[in-house]
């Protein structure tokens, strides 16, 4: 072991004059990533000067951009030989707003990132901010990176950015992944597969890594960054300095290795790893260890494989493996590689059988239930213990499963107003281990009146530009304290840092969010709180938002966890019937859709008035809904007043209908979406209408 670890100390030496000094502190042998871990480690750690939008990014490019053949001019990224709005160059004064001029292009465009990248931070890193022409600019807007040839121009719906350019948008992709993790996804900004990758990083990007090399335009930009100027970050691109690193930690085409440190004349592979053992074994993990391989220059590191898939990788001759199933048997083989690559046959396997779980989880104890609605309420109880580890609970609602949850709370809803219901829970280990059902407490549903025991959420604003704004009314009865709540913004199935509320809510009032940078006054004039253009009030119309109570979601607006484009350039309203907060959404049970920017209503919700107990509107119910054919029917028991109108607000039909005549013929409205606005007694009930 001795004489190979100082072969690998002497190797790395001698390699040192073809490496930058810059990388001298990171472990250049290592790969995957464990090398991305370190780059990042190391690119995070140098970035000490953190520029300003305004003048910091100006002042940069001035220098790092300037063209090569004439010093009074910066080159533009998209741009070419040909003259005209695609040109290749601009003065280096002439950067502003204006046609003519050249402005600071986001290459990973602020929308895409998750968060929205913003100004300051990732928005204002001058590795991924390039000039470009401000009219050309416009036209990439935020579209997705797409494969394409020749110059730079919309293909298919995305953005290609020319093949004088493609290897530099690539490499500032994979800058921006390794310094800012996953607020900048390669998946996100670029169309391609991640299926061969071990990340989020897409084939794309290693193509045109490899396609087109590292230019010294790219090198004179990471000089500057790495010098004691005013506007030099501090940090590199190590992508820049060797783009065969992209090749070494997510693999894909072989981009150039400049250091020579990964390519050479080496072609002789280490030997197989023998006596390959299994100890330390447990309900769910063991240990792996193996003899030392041997190689004619230095091994470097070692693959194990767990049935036949890569489990992970270390520079130790010995690995351990967790998360596994109990009684279960694995086979284990591991392969040696050296610096350059060259890999030796998989060991012989070894056989590791984790132990036997037999013993069930604790019952739940403690069950207790609150937020009690007219259709929910929410049970929470005690951990249980078990010998390994509890996996998750069964909720049991009058004796039939309701659902599951990993978490020691579960919200159960979809429930009938003034009713009892038995509730139980038992606990689940890995090995589906099951205890008993816990002892059953009652849970009573309220009568579903105003009096609702929790904040919701009561409408929705996805205007043009940062025009959104999100209500939450308090119908309770008395005054809300926020502090336990918090909104955030669920984008990709993910949620991302909520926003922590402060202050109380009066009761038959609401609190309104707008992102700050809205431009319509009635937003302005109405908002309690106004949120800098970042999450959660960046929502499209496929983020979902959520409301939490004690980091516990108790509303939602979109399907969890859905991706579609529910709610793009509309105003939802919460129907006046809704008293309460629903963490399953139902836009044609709950909402009503009004046109882009329809903000009259904002600031107020007349949800008090809509009391199920007053009964009047309580039973109104339209059916068929969506309708398929020409007659739609709605349910009631007095006289009703019944106003449709389309999207725009405009009244397409108005009729009264009674208990024994019901029918309304909608034969002359076309398809779409109508607003079905019904009356009694000067009490007004509004639902959805959709017409296939």
């Amino acid at each position: 072991m001795k004489k190979i670890l100082l072969l690998i100390s002497l190797f790395l030496s001698s390699l040192s004059n073809a490496q930058e000094v810059y990388y001298n502190d990171v472990d250049l042998s290592a790969e995957g990533l464990s090398l991305k871990d370190k780059l990042a480690t190391k690119t995070i750690n140098e970035h000490t000067n953190l520029l300003s939008y305004t003048p910091g990014v100006w002042e940069a490019l001035k220098v790092t951009d300037l063209n090569p053949t004439n010093n009074s001019e910066v080159l533009l990224v998209y741009g070419y030989a040909a003259s005209g709005t695609a040109a290749r160059s601009r003065n280096i004064n002439s950067n502003g707003g204006n046609t003519g001029d050249w402005n600071r292009e986001h290459t990973y465009p602020k929308s895409l990132g998750n968060p929205n990248l913003g100004s300051t931070g990732p928005g204002a890193d001058a590795h991924h901010l390039r000039p470009s022409d401000v009219g050309y600019n416009g036209n990439r807007g935020n579209l997705k990176f797409v494969d394409g040839s020749g110059n730079s121009g919309s293909v298919s719906g995305g953005w290609f950015p020319g093949d004088e350019w493609k290897g530099d948008i690539a490499r500032m992709m994979m800058y921006m992944y390794i310094r800012y993790g996953n607020q900048c996804l390669p998946s996100v900004v670029g169309v391609g597969s991640s299926n061969a990758t071990p990340d989020a990083m897409i084939d794309l990007f290693l193509k045109w890594n490899a396609e087109d090399p590292v230019s010294d335009f790219e090198r004179q930009r990471n000089t500057y960054h790495d010098s004691n100027q005013t506007y030099a970050q501090g940090n590199r691109n190590p992508f820049i300095d060797n783009a065969y690193l992209a090749t070494r930690i997510w693999g894909g085409d072989a981009a150039i290795d400049s250091w020579g440190i990964y390519t050479s004349t080496d072609n002789e592979a280490p030997t197989v790893p023998a006596n390959v053992s299994v100890n330390n074994i447990n309900f769910n993990s063991f240990d792996i260890s193996w003899t030392a391989s041997t190689d004619n220059i230095a091994v470097t590191s070692y693959d194990v494989y767990v049935d036949g898939n890569l489990s992970g990788n270390t520079a130790n001759t010995n690995f351990s493996l967790s998360n596994l199933n109990s009684s279960t048997t694995y086979s284990i083989t591991v392969l040696a590689k050296d610096l350059v690559g060259n890999k030796s046959a998989q060991s012989a396997a070894a056989s590791g059988t984790t132990l036997t779980d037999a013993s069930a989880p604790t019952v739940p104890t403690n069950l207790t239930i609150s937020n009690e609605t007219g259709t929910s309420f929410k049970v929470s109880w005690s951990a249980s213990t078990d010998n390994v580890s509890v996996s998750s609970y069964d909720v049991y609602i009058d004796g039939s499963l309701h659902g599951s949850t990993a978490n020691t709370n579960y919200n159960v809803s979809s429930l009938t107003a003034s009713t009892s219901y038995s509730v139980r829970v038992l606990a689940k280990d890995q090995a589906n281990n099951l205890s008993a059902q816990s002892a059953a407490v009652t849970a009573t549903t309220t009568d579903g009146s105003n009096n609702a025991v929790d904040l919701f959420f009561s409408e929705y604003v996805e205007g043009n530009s940062f025009n959104k704004a999100i209500e939450i009314a308090n119908i309770t009865g008395n005054t809300a304290d926020l502090t336990p709540y918090s909104v955030a913004r669920q984008s990709g199935g993910n949620w991302e840092t909520a926003l922590n509320l402060t202050g109380s809510i009066a009761p038959n009032d609401v609190y309104v969010i707008i992102n700050s940078d809205a431009n319509i006054q009635k937003l302005i004039d109405e908002a309690d709180l106004g949120i800098a253009n970042t999450t959660p009030m960046t929502f499209n119309g496929d983020d979902r938002v959520g409301l939490f109570k004690d980091g516990v979601l108790v509303d939602i607006i979109g399907d969890l966890d859905g991706t579609d484009n529910f709610a793009a350039n509309i105003t939802l309203r919460r129907s006046n019937d809704i008293t309460g907060p629903n963490i399953v959404y139902s836009e044609q049970g709950e909402w009503i859709a009004f046109d882009q920017n329809t903000v009259d209503d904002i600031g107020s919700h007349n949800g008090s008035t809509a009391s199920l107990a007053d009964n009047l509107l309580s039973d109104i119910k339209i059916y068929p809904n969506p309708a398929n054919g020409n007659t739609i029917y709605i349910k009631t028991t007095n006289n009703t007043d019944v106003n449709i109108y389309n999207v725009l607000g405009k009244m397409v039909k108005s009729i009264e209908i009674t208990a024994q005549k019901n029918n309304i013929d909608i034969s002359n409205l076309s398809k779409g979406i109508y607003i079905v606005k019904m009356t009694v007694d000067n009490i007004s009930l509004t639902k959805k209408l959709i017409k296939n």
